[in-house]
């Protein structure tokens, strides 16, 4: 049957319908995950970013949604077209696994690129495959002509994300997924030697006393807007944990001895098993977050 420009413009239409609703799942993840979330002003730009993308979301959802087509779904028929002449089966159902089989693949050369988890990334790319085929059997039967294909397809894009607005709502409130929570350690977990960009070092001593060598610190300046907008320094000092609220989440007080910065609250972030301290320096809408990983 070929592939000219109705079925690219059919194929297109398919793929877009569930770009937006997985964006805003991701979006989701995202700010429930964050192991950094430290001030609201966060929220509001994500919230501010997210509105952007949605005016400008039928400029280019289409075109993600050809290139998406292109990659997965155009190359999957085509290969279960040469499947069916020598075995058995629907058309469709070797469509449908030549795309999930195209998924892992690119999923692999992701992760020889990028270093993305292959476990993660393989079924989450193989599933992006799966809807398209399925509605694009669907779109092929019932609709003609350019509106015919890409109407259905706003309908069924907006109501996908109106669906996962939903279940997002009743799963946080109901408690299924739940926010992000940083480790609870205590002072002799957070004993040792910590690690950052850059050369930074932090050495946290039992007897509280600290040890420091290029490491970033508050550097007293009223100008948050300030290049760079800490101090580095060396030398020795104390430290304490405050997990007694403070703070607005547990973390690490460190005191410089000498003129060198000044006091500086690292918070605790990351997982019981490989935990992190971090800083958000300078402006809050868009900070320099300098992170520490444990030895």
């Amino acid at each position: 049957m070929g592939w000219g420009n109705a079925r690219l413009n059919e194929a297109a239409a398919v793929c877009a319908v569930q770009l937006p609703a997985i964006g805003l799942i991701w979006w989701i993840g995202v700010l429930l995950g964050d192991d950094y979330a430290y001030a609201g002003a966060y929220g509001f730009l994500s919230v501010f970013v997210l509105a952007c993308l949605l005016v400008v979301a039928p400029l280019i959802l289409p075109v993600l949604g050809l290139a998406h087509a292109m990659a997965q779904i155009v190359p999957a028929e085509a290969l279960a077209r040469l499947v069916v002449r020598r075995a058995r089966g629907p058309l469709w159902a070797w469509h449908v696994l030549c795309a999930a089989g195209l998924g892992v693949v690119w999923a692999g050369l992701a992760g020889l690129l990028w270093d993305w988890p292959f476990t993660v990334t393989a079924p989450l790319l193989a599933a992006l495959g799966v809807l398209p085929v399925l509605c694009l059997g669907w779109l092929r039967r019932r609709t003609r002509g350019f509106w015919g294909v890409w109407l259905p397809s706003l309908f069924a894009s907006v109501g996908l994300f109106l669906l996962v607005i939903l279940g997002g709502v009743l799963a946080t409130t109901t408690g299924i997924v739940e926010e992000y929570e940083p480790p609870a350690l205590s002072a002799e977990q957070l004993t040792g030697v910590w690690r950052g960009d850059e050369g930074a070092v932090l050495s946290l001593g039992t007897d509280g006393r600290a040890e420091l060598s290029d490491l970033p610190t508050e550097s007293g300046s009223a100008d948050q807007y300030a290049e760079p907008p800490f101090a580095v320094c060396d030398g020795t000092g104390t430290w304490l944990l405050d997990d007694k609220g403070g703070h607005d989440r547990a973390g690490v007080v460190v005191r410089l001895d000498g003129g060198c910065g000044q006091e500086t609250y690292w918070r605790i972030g990351g997982t019981g098993s490989e935990p992190e301290l971090f800083v958000p320096f300078g402006d809050p809408d868009a900070p320099d977050l300098r992170i520490l990983t444990q030895d």
